[in-house]
């Protein structure tokens, strides 16, 4: 017990002390990028269900559920002296565009490093299974540099060897996103359209709901041993 608390106290912030006994008594859920798209979905479904769970991120969430715990962390301090406290699963929703990021390299070190990071200080606080957000098409071979990236994470993380590693490869998200990207608005539209057409083993190149998605990663969280993929078919209707 003693070392969970200095775990919790290891990072910045802010988890009420009734609430850690509690927290030490349950199942843990911890949730990284749980600010956007995927990740507050995720953490919204584990709080409707009453379940333990503390959100990674690097600010304070204003709205964060009531039920909810959070650290906030600077993710390159975290990478190289952070530790995590104890859990059970870990989902990774953690992500931006290279637009963003401002270069590949810059975009590299979020999709990669800090995730690949949180995995293994994961790994090492006592978590069994993780639940990852990746890509269709993610290939650690391909040409294109965003789908190689996305190949290269699946591949890191499974040399940690997780009892269950859960992939869910979706194709373009849609819900409310805290920034508007015009792109991706314009995109929707053309998504929308397409979506009539793909049909039979192009299915899985739908356009998913970010709140379906998020359910199907919290149901499947007792998984069979092994690393499981996850498309567009797979995801709760």
């Amino acid at each position: 017990m003693a070392d969970f608390i200095t775990k919790i106290k290891s990072a910045t912030d802010i988890i009420l002390p009734s609430k850690l006994l509690c927290l030490y008594l349950m199942a843990i859920s911890i949730i990284a990028g749980s600010t956007g798209l995927i990740g507050r979905k995720v953490l919204e479904v584990l709080c409707n269900k009453q379940e333990s769970v503390i959100a990674l991120t690097r600010r304070q969430i204003s709205d964060l559920p009531i039920s909810a715990n959070q650290l906030v962390i600077d993710f390159d301090s975290f990478e190289k002296n952070g530790s995590l406290p104890s859990c059970n699963h870990v989902f990774i929703c953690l992500g931006t565009t290279i637009k963003k990021a401002g270069s590949q390299e810059n975009f590299r070190k979020v999709d990669v490093g800090y995730c690949l990071s949180i995995a293994k200080k994961a790994k090492e606080s006592g978590a069994e299974s993780l639940s990852l957000v990746s890509c269709i098409g993610a290939d650690s071979t391909s040409k294109n540099f965003y789908l190689r990236t996305k190949g290269e994470l699946e591949e890191a993380i499974q040399e940690l060897q997780f009892s269950v590693l859960n992939i869910y490869r979706p194709s373009f998200l849609v819900g409310q996103r805290s920034e508007k990207r015009l792109s991706e608005i314009v995109l929707l539209k053309f998504a929308k359209v397409m979506d009539f057409f793909l049909v039979g083993s192009a299915s899985k190149y739908r356009s998913v709901k970010a709140e379906l998605l998020a359910k199907t990663m919290v149901s499947r969280i007792d998984s069979k041993p092994g690393v499981n993929y996850f498309y567009f078919d797979d995801f709760l209707k």
